[in-house]
Protein backbone atom coordinates (compact mmCIF):
# COMPACT_ATOMS: atom_id res chain seq x y z
CA UNK A 1 0.00 0.00 0.00
CA UNK A 2 1.17 3.51 -0.81
CA UNK A 3 0.11 6.77 0.83
CA UNK A 4 0.58 10.31 -0.46
CA UNK A 5 0.83 12.72 2.48
CA UNK A 6 0.30 16.48 2.18
CA UNK A 7 -1.02 19.42 4.23
CA UNK A 8 -1.62 23.17 4.12
CA UNK A 9 0.65 24.35 6.95
CA UNK A 10 3.81 23.61 4.97
CA UNK A 11 6.24 20.72 4.79
CA UNK A 12 8.07 21.79 7.96
CA UNK A 13 4.94 22.07 10.12
CA UNK A 14 4.90 19.93 13.27
CA UNK A 15 1.59 18.35 12.23
CA UNK A 16 2.81 16.74 9.02
CA UNK A 17 6.07 15.63 10.62
CA UNK A 18 4.18 13.97 13.50
CA UNK A 19 1.72 12.30 11.14
CA UNK A 20 4.49 10.98 8.90
CA UNK A 21 6.33 9.51 11.89
CA UNK A 22 3.10 7.90 13.10
CA UNK A 23 2.16 6.14 9.84
CA UNK A 24 5.48 5.58 8.05
CA UNK A 25 5.75 1.96 9.22
CA UNK A 26 2.24 1.04 8.05
CA UNK A 27 3.11 1.25 4.34
CA UNK A 28 5.09 3.36 1.87
CA UNK A 29 4.48 7.04 2.64
CA UNK A 30 5.63 9.85 0.37
CA UNK A 31 5.35 13.52 1.33
CA UNK A 32 4.64 16.27 -1.19
CA UNK A 33 3.52 19.41 0.63
CA UNK A 34 3.52 23.19 0.21
CA UNK A 35 6.74 25.09 0.76
CA UNK A 36 4.97 27.70 2.90
CA UNK A 37 1.77 27.97 4.91
CA UNK A 38 -1.23 27.85 2.60
CA UNK A 39 -4.11 27.86 5.06
CA UNK A 40 -7.56 28.72 3.67
CA UNK A 41 -6.49 28.08 0.06
CA UNK A 42 -9.30 25.56 -0.40
CA UNK A 43 -9.06 23.84 -3.81
CA UNK A 44 -7.09 26.60 -5.54
CA UNK A 45 -4.74 25.59 -8.36
CA UNK A 46 -1.83 27.67 -9.68
CA UNK A 47 -2.40 28.22 -13.40
CA UNK A 48 -0.41 31.36 -14.29
CA UNK A 49 3.04 30.65 -12.88
CA UNK A 50 5.32 27.59 -12.90
CA UNK A 51 5.52 25.13 -10.02
CA UNK A 52 8.81 23.75 -8.73
CA UNK A 53 9.34 20.60 -6.70
CA UNK A 54 12.32 20.44 -4.35
CA UNK A 55 13.51 17.89 -1.81
CA UNK A 56 14.29 18.66 1.83
CA UNK A 57 17.03 17.01 3.86
CA UNK A 58 14.50 14.64 5.47
CA UNK A 59 13.26 13.37 2.11
CA UNK A 60 10.04 15.38 2.07
CA UNK A 61 9.33 17.07 -1.24
CA UNK A 62 7.85 20.57 -1.26
CA UNK A 63 6.15 22.71 -3.86
CA UNK A 64 5.88 26.49 -4.30
CA UNK A 65 2.12 26.18 -4.60
CA UNK A 66 -1.14 25.33 -2.89
CA UNK A 67 -2.17 22.10 -1.16
CA UNK A 68 -4.31 21.15 -4.16
CA UNK A 69 -1.33 21.89 -6.44
CA UNK A 70 0.77 19.42 -4.48
CA UNK A 71 -1.71 16.56 -4.82
CA UNK A 72 -2.63 17.45 -8.40
CA UNK A 73 0.90 17.40 -9.78
CA UNK A 74 1.73 14.35 -7.66
CA UNK A 75 -1.11 12.37 -9.21
CA UNK A 76 -0.56 13.63 -12.75
CA UNK A 77 3.13 12.88 -13.12
CA UNK A 78 5.44 13.67 -10.21
CA UNK A 79 4.86 10.43 -8.29
CA UNK A 80 4.95 8.14 -11.29
CA UNK A 81 2.40 5.81 -9.66
CA UNK A 82 -1.11 5.96 -8.23
CA UNK A 83 -1.24 5.96 -4.41
CA UNK A 84 -3.84 3.89 -2.60
CA UNK A 85 -4.70 6.67 -0.16
CA UNK A 86 -4.21 10.44 0.12
CA UNK A 87 -3.80 11.78 3.66
CA UNK A 88 -3.68 15.48 4.58
CA UNK A 89 -2.69 17.12 7.87
CA UNK A 90 -2.47 17.23 10.77
CA UNK A 91 -3.82 20.78 10.56
CA UNK A 92 -3.11 23.41 13.20
CA UNK A 93 -6.72 24.10 14.17
CA UNK A 94 -10.20 22.79 13.45
CA UNK A 95 -11.79 22.29 10.05
CA UNK A 96 -15.43 21.86 11.01
CA UNK A 97 -18.73 23.14 9.70
CA UNK A 98 -18.38 25.84 7.04
CA UNK A 99 -14.60 25.90 7.54
CA UNK A 100 -14.30 22.83 5.31
CA UNK A 101 -15.15 24.98 2.28
CA UNK A 102 -12.09 27.19 2.84
CA UNK A 103 -9.70 24.60 4.24
CA UNK A 104 -6.49 23.87 2.38
CA UNK A 105 -6.16 20.69 4.42
CA UNK A 106 -9.51 19.45 3.14
CA UNK A 107 -8.65 20.84 -0.30
CA UNK A 108 -5.58 18.61 -0.56
CA UNK A 109 -7.58 15.53 0.43
CA UNK A 110 -10.42 16.51 -1.88
CA UNK A 111 -8.03 16.76 -4.82
CA UNK A 112 -7.14 13.12 -4.27
CA UNK A 113 -10.83 12.23 -4.04
CA UNK A 114 -11.55 14.06 -7.31
CA UNK A 115 -8.90 11.87 -8.95
CA UNK A 116 -10.65 8.76 -7.64
CA UNK A 117 -8.33 8.09 -4.69
CA UNK A 118 -9.77 7.63 -1.17
CA UNK A 119 -8.65 10.47 1.09
CA UNK A 120 -8.61 11.63 4.72
CA UNK A 121 -8.08 15.15 6.10
CA UNK A 122 -6.89 15.35 9.73
CA UNK A 123 -7.10 18.45 11.95
CA UNK A 124 -6.66 19.26 15.62
CA UNK A 125 -9.55 21.19 17.14
CA UNK A 126 -7.42 23.86 18.82
CA UNK A 127 -4.40 25.70 17.46
CA UNK A 128 -0.98 25.43 19.09
CA UNK A 129 -0.15 21.72 18.58
CA UNK A 130 -1.15 20.74 22.11
CA UNK A 131 -1.10 16.92 22.53
CA UNK A 132 0.04 16.53 18.93
CA UNK A 133 1.53 13.13 19.74
CA UNK A 134 -1.92 11.90 20.79
CA UNK A 135 -3.54 13.28 17.64
CA UNK A 136 -0.93 11.53 15.50
CA UNK A 137 -1.62 8.23 17.28
CA UNK A 138 -5.36 8.63 16.73
CA UNK A 139 -4.74 9.38 13.06
CA UNK A 140 -2.57 6.29 12.82
CA UNK A 141 -5.32 4.19 14.41
CA UNK A 142 -7.78 5.29 11.74
CA UNK A 143 -5.36 4.83 8.84
CA UNK A 144 -4.44 1.38 10.14
CA UNK A 145 -8.12 0.41 10.39
CA UNK A 146 -8.70 1.62 6.81
CA UNK A 147 -5.80 -0.52 5.60
CA UNK A 148 -6.73 -3.60 7.63
CA UNK A 149 -10.33 -3.53 6.41
CA UNK A 150 -9.20 -2.90 2.81
CA UNK A 151 -11.38 0.21 2.68
CA UNK A 152 -8.93 1.99 0.39
CA UNK A 153 -9.65 -0.64 -2.24
CA UNK A 154 -13.31 0.38 -2.58
CA UNK A 155 -14.80 3.25 -4.57
CA UNK A 156 -13.30 6.64 -3.62
CA UNK A 157 -14.45 8.35 -0.45
CA UNK A 158 -13.46 11.48 1.51
CA UNK A 159 -13.30 11.79 5.30
CA UNK A 160 -12.87 14.96 7.34
CA UNK A 161 -11.50 14.16 10.81
CA UNK A 162 -11.17 16.55 13.77
CA UNK A 163 -9.29 15.44 16.87
CA UNK A 164 -9.61 17.13 20.30
CA UNK A 165 -6.38 18.42 21.87
CA UNK A 166 -6.29 15.87 24.66
CA UNK A 167 -4.04 13.12 25.91
CA UNK A 168 -4.48 9.89 23.94
CA UNK A 169 -6.40 8.07 26.70
CA UNK A 170 -8.65 11.10 27.23
CA UNK A 171 -9.89 11.29 23.63
CA UNK A 172 -13.28 9.61 23.55
CA UNK A 173 -14.28 7.07 20.88
CA UNK A 174 -14.79 8.43 17.38
CA UNK A 175 -18.22 9.56 16.26
CA UNK A 176 -19.41 9.80 12.67
CA UNK A 177 -21.02 13.23 12.37
CA UNK A 178 -22.54 15.72 9.99
CA UNK A 179 -21.01 19.15 9.53
CA UNK A 180 -22.29 21.88 11.81
CA UNK A 181 -22.68 25.54 10.78
CA UNK A 182 -21.12 28.80 11.90
CA UNK A 183 -22.50 32.30 12.25
CA UNK A 184 -21.17 34.89 9.82
CA UNK A 185 -17.51 35.82 10.24
CA UNK A 186 -16.47 38.68 12.47
CA UNK A 187 -16.01 42.17 10.98
CA UNK A 188 -12.94 43.00 8.94
CA UNK A 189 -10.01 44.65 10.67
CA UNK A 190 -8.83 47.86 9.02
CA UNK A 191 -5.45 49.53 9.55
CA UNK A 192 -3.40 52.26 7.94
CA UNK A 193 -0.27 51.14 6.14
CA UNK A 194 3.09 52.99 6.47
CA UNK A 195 2.23 54.59 3.10
CA UNK A 196 -1.05 56.00 4.40
CA UNK A 197 -3.27 53.51 2.60
CA UNK A 198 -6.13 51.64 4.27
CA UNK A 199 -5.54 47.90 4.44
CA UNK A 200 -7.91 45.19 5.55
CA UNK A 201 -7.60 41.84 7.32
CA UNK A 202 -10.25 39.14 7.12
CA UNK A 203 -12.02 38.81 10.46
CA UNK A 204 -12.05 35.67 12.57
CA UNK A 205 -14.50 32.84 12.09
CA UNK A 206 -17.86 33.30 13.76
CA UNK A 207 -19.08 31.12 16.62
CA UNK A 208 -20.92 27.88 16.02
CA UNK A 209 -24.50 28.41 14.83
CA UNK A 210 -25.52 24.76 14.57
CA UNK A 211 -23.67 22.67 17.13
CA UNK A 212 -26.54 20.32 17.91
CA UNK A 213 -26.11 16.67 18.76
CA UNK A 214 -24.84 14.81 15.74
CA UNK A 215 -22.59 17.63 14.50
CA UNK A 216 -18.81 17.74 14.47
CA UNK A 217 -18.88 20.73 16.85
CA UNK A 218 -20.94 18.80 19.41
CA UNK A 219 -18.82 15.66 19.23
CA UNK A 220 -15.46 17.41 19.66
CA UNK A 221 -16.77 19.60 22.48
CA UNK A 222 -17.52 16.38 24.37
CA UNK A 223 -14.03 15.08 23.63
CA UNK A 224 -14.79 12.70 20.77
CA UNK A 225 -12.84 12.46 17.54
CA UNK A 226 -15.28 13.58 14.84
CA UNK A 227 -15.36 11.82 11.45
CA UNK A 228 -17.45 13.38 8.69
CA UNK A 229 -17.84 11.74 5.26
CA UNK A 230 -17.86 14.46 2.57
CA UNK A 231 -19.00 14.61 -1.04
CA UNK A 232 -18.45 17.18 -3.77
CA UNK A 233 -21.84 17.39 -5.50
CA UNK A 234 -22.94 21.04 -5.07
CA UNK A 235 -26.12 20.59 -7.11
CA UNK A 236 -29.31 21.67 -5.34
CA UNK A 237 -31.23 18.60 -6.47
CA UNK A 238 -34.41 19.51 -4.57
CA UNK A 239 -34.81 22.75 -6.52
CA UNK A 240 -33.94 21.58 -10.02
CA UNK A 241 -37.60 21.35 -11.02
CA UNK A 242 -38.52 24.64 -9.36
CA UNK A 243 -35.81 26.51 -11.25
CA UNK A 244 -36.84 24.83 -14.48
CA UNK A 245 -40.41 26.08 -13.91
CA UNK A 246 -39.17 29.58 -13.06
CA UNK A 247 -36.68 30.26 -15.82
CA UNK A 248 -36.99 27.58 -18.55
CA UNK A 249 -40.51 26.30 -19.02
CA UNK A 250 -43.17 28.58 -20.58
Amino acid sequence: MKILLSNDDGYQAPGIVALYEAIKDLCDVEVIAPEHNNSAKSNALTLHSPLYVKEAANGFRYVNGTPADCVHIALTGVLGYRPDLVVSGINNGANMGDDTIYSGTVGAAMEGYLFGVPAIAFSQVEKGWGHLDAAARKARDLVQRVLEKHLAESSPWLLNVNIPNRAYDEIKPARVCRLGRRHAAEKIISQTSPHGETMYWIGGAGPAKDDAQGTDFHATTLGHMAITPLKVDLTDHERLSAWADAVVRP
